[in-house]
């Protein structure tokens, strides 16, 4: 019997920002888990007639793709882990997403567009007994759909780009929201919402929340209004319970981009600050709002455990000069 060997996956070298260079990319969750970093982004693919559109259209993004890392240089590429259209209820369009682990369980929450009945953006859940999948739709129903939040004349996109985070306690939460911020319990199945969802009133809150914690404070950052575009900013408590305090800015606008998207998390003994900004050139298409860059730059903490502000660079976290 002659055994077949798996495809090994193809490698690249960390050569600055941005981080991946075949590919347009956005919307970075980082996850460390037995050593690795394991990076997922939405893959922002360009279509003809992309550069006139509006509304949410400038957006193309149908699959979620997931890197790995031991030593921030050098990457190996996963490819394709997740689809919306994997989801029975998902037509096609998906936009931010992370993954969080629980009891060697990983669960992959993502916004992707959902047909009937919900004809909304939702959030759903995908579970794997792998970082890099398959992932599979326990519910099969999205986990938060329009009729369960209410943001007024925004009304359909709403319920977006959802967070995790398990506090001290075990207790894990859910945060999403575009135009307002929105905080649940999960259940300890991590794929139901226990109890109401709250509003959290931040300043300038735009959508993209990112939550995490450091030596016992927990932090909400986000992408605010700047001067025209997206910046980060970011506000503290000392439980998820709240109350939430407002730190101001943590980025300028990103180059290029309307948009900003935080992923934060600690690796090796270093806190890193991944985004994205639209300054790829790919097959002669430039960066455009739906054609972005991930991007990584170290974060550093004061001892009042307030961020420093995160400049933006070419170089990144890359050894090459």
């Amino acid at each position: 019997m002659i055994c077949a060997q798996k495809s090994k996956l193809p490698t690249f070298r960390n050569t600055g920002n941005p981080l991946v260079k075949d590919k347009f990319t956005a919307d970075p969750a980082p996850l460390v888990y037995d050593g690795t970093l394991y990076l997922y982004v939405g893959r922002d693919e360009y279509y003809e007639g992309q550069d006139t559109a509006g509304g949410g259209k400038e957006f193309n993004i149908t699959e979620w793709l997931c890197y790995s890392t031991k030593d921030m240089q050098t990457w190996t590429d996963h490819g394709s882990v997740l689809k919306p259209t994997d989801f029975k209820w998902g037509v096609g369009e998906s936009w931010a997403a992370q993954v969080v682990e629980k009891d060697g369980k990983f669960y992959y929450y993502v916004t992707a567009l959902a047909g009937e009945p919900y004809n909304s953006r939702v959030v759903g859940v995908a579970v794997s007994d792998s970082p890099t999948g398959p992932f599979t739709d326990p519910l099969g129903k999205p986990l938060v759909s329009d009729d369960m939040t209410d943001n007024g004349p925004r009304g359909w996109w709403n319920d977006i780009d959802p967070t995790a985070l398990i506090d001290d306690n075990g207790q894990a939460w859910l945060c999403w929201g575009n135009g307002t911020c929105f905080l649940a319990k999960l259940k300890p199945n991590m794929i139901e919402l226990d109890g109401e969802i709250q509003v959290i009133d931040m300043p300038r809150y735009v959508e993209g929340p990112w939550l995490s914690k450091r030596d016992g404070t927990y932090y909400l950052t986000y992408a605010s209004f700047g001067k025209g575009k997206e910046n980060i900013a970011y506000a503290t408590a000392p439980s998820m319970e709240g109350p939430w305090t407002p730190k101001g800015e943590l980025t300028g606008t990103a180059e290029n981009s309307f948009t900003i998207h935080p992923g934060i998390v600690e690796f090796k003994g270093k806190w890193y600050l991944f985004y994205h900004n639209a300054t790829l050139t790919l097959d002669g298409h430039k960066g455009a709002i739906g054609r972005r860059s991930v991007c990584v730059d170290e974060l550093h903490y004061n001892s009042d455990g307030t961020m420093q502000r995160v400049e933006q660079t070419q170089q990144g976290v890359s050894t090459s000069r």
